[in-house]
């Protein structure tokens, strides 16, 4: 079901993604942690804060990383109205494009959560990516962060880690024991564009 929705990298290669940002508190520590391990991400960005923080916006794209669109309020799908949903996608990928000269081919749900009007409208018009691996960051507990890795790490996932003060105190330990499992199992990190068809 939801075929043309991305749920695995289309390579034997690990996808690391990150939600919610940019963040002032957190923004830069991913970014200085994905240079020292050689890893080129994909942030979903919340349009709001891409408005708000556009020298962080800037830096990542400077530094080879894609932008996703998640919404200009971060709103769930299934609790706003149709044509709210719209507006909230286009008003991100307008800023995108405008100001950063960005074209956005990627987008995440808020939450994962979507319903069929959505599939019908948007999974041929830009790349939806979800995910195998949700690490559970967001609970600000690494001991969860390393269960989930542990038990489902796969040489196709799609990671989800968060670009938020809800996960500013292990995200650079989280970053870091992923890279420790992906070693471990022999597996590596692709680069977003070429394993997310």
């Amino acid at each position: 079901m939801f075929k043309n929705f991305i749920w695995n990298s289309s390579s034997e290669k690990i996808v690391l993604t990150f939600d919610d940002g940019p963040n002032p508190d957190t923004t830069e520590i991913i970014l200085k942690n994905l240079e020292m391990h050689k890893i080129k991400s994909i942030f979903f960005c919340v349009g709001n804060n891409i408005d708000k923080y556009e020298s962080l916006t800037n830096e990542i794209l400077s530094e080879g990383h894609e932008i996703g669109n998640h919404m200009w309020n971060h709103s769930v799908i299934t609790k706003i109205d149709w044509n709210s949903v719209e507006e909230e996608i286009n008003k991100t990928n307008s800023l995108l494009q405008n100001k950063f000269g960005y074209n956005c081919f990627y987008f995440r749900p808020p939450h994962g959560r979507f319903n069929l009007k959505f599939y019908r409208e948007y999974s041929r018009k830009t790349r939806v990516v979800m995910w195998s691996l949700l690490t559970f960051d967001y609970k600000n507990d690494l001991n969860l962060v390393k269960f989930s890795v542990q038990k489902y790490i796969r040489n196709n996932s799609i990671v989800v880690m968060h670009d938020s003060i809800k996960s500013k105190s292990i995200i650079t330990d989280s970053i870091n024991y992923l890279v420790e499992q992906v070693t471990k199992n022999n597996f590596s990190f692709g680069v977003p564009k070429s394993c997310l068809r």
